[in-house]
């Protein structure tokens, strides 16, 4: 039973980051489809899905198209009550619906000012009085979640849920314009951008080069906080010190250099997500560690 996944550009597609994350961090199975965001093909890749119109889209595995994150997660939930995508506990289930739903229906303020961007942190902005008044009802939401929850730290349920699903580029906003919100705030936002599943998606959309950028704005930038700024270099070909892809376990064709070894690749875009984030792939790290201590 496998789920059809339509995403957009993984850097700017909040949305898509939503749906992949629902199918991600909860282990359901899918393959992932590409849709056209920035290339001009977006109505074309579209077609199949009539009447969706907007990523992320999911088809079911009896060919049901659903659209719409919100849609997306209750259909899941209900297909799937055994992975807990929603909190077990009533009262926090029913506030965690309410948050969800208010991320999908406001914030337009924020949304529209802060288009999401996963390249960098940018210096100096400033936000507009609307964005403000978006952030300070954003906290008031997240404080609420943690007194109905009683989790001062990490989820706002304490277990990983839907709601730390939809709030994720909320948070992704938050750290990439430098906008003000309370320590215990923004260290949520910076444990939600840490784990290794946002880091991969944030990875695998470094794959693609935008000239121009999407989103560009006439300010300086820090590097993204989470994960530094990668040692890890394109080589232009083998020996490598592994044979075989740790992704896939085909034959190697493409190869980096990190810490003065060789690694290959079964692909540009494995090496290129290795390339963007090396620790943010378990079967990389797992074969760099098994080979060094050796």
């Amino acid at each position: 039973m496998t789920y059809d996944l339509f995403i957009g550009d993984r850097l700017f597609s909040s949305w898509s980051l939503r749906g992949w994350l629902m199918l991600e961090k909860f282990d359901l199975p899918y393959r992932n489809h590409m849709i056209g965001l920035y290339s001009g093909t977006m109505a074309e890749d579209m077609k199949p899905l009539f009447p969706a119109r907007l990523v992320p889209a999911l088809r079911l595995p009896d060919g049901t198209v659903v659209g719409e994150s919100l849609a997306m997660a209750e259909t899941l939930a209900e297909r799937h009550p055994q992975v807990g995508l929603w909190p077990s506990d009533a009262a926090a289930r029913a506030t965690a619906r309410w948050l969800c739903t208010e991320m999908v229906a406001g914030f337009s303020a924020l949304r529209g000012e802060c288009a999401m961007q996963l390249l960098h942190s940018w210096k100096g902005f400033e936000p507009a009085a609307e964005t403000l008044a978006d952030l300070r009802r954003i906290e008031t939401l997240w404080d609420h979640a943690r007194q109905v929850s009683g989790a001062n730290t990490g989820p706002l349920f304490g277990t990983y849920s839907l709601v730390d699903v939809f709030y994720t580029p909320v948070a992704a906003r938050i750290i990439g314009y430098g906008l003000p919100v309370s320590d215990a705030n923004r260290d949520y936002c910076l444990t939600l951008l840490s784990d290794p599943v946002v880091r991969q998606w944030r990875a695998m959309g470094l794959t693609v080069q935008y000239d121009p950028f999407p989103y560009s704005l006439d300010l300086q930038s820090d590097p993204w906080p989470i994960g530094g700024v990668s040692s890890a270099v394109a080589a232009a070909g083998g020996p490598s010190i592994n044979q075989t892809c740790p992704y896939s376990g085909k034959p190697v064709t493409d190869f980096l250099d990190l810490d003065g070894q060789r690694w290959g690749f079964c692909n540009r875009f494995c090496r290129d997500k290795t390339l963007a984030d090396p620790e943010a792939w378990p079967k990389f790290t797992q074969m760099v560690s098994a080979v060094n201590d050796s």
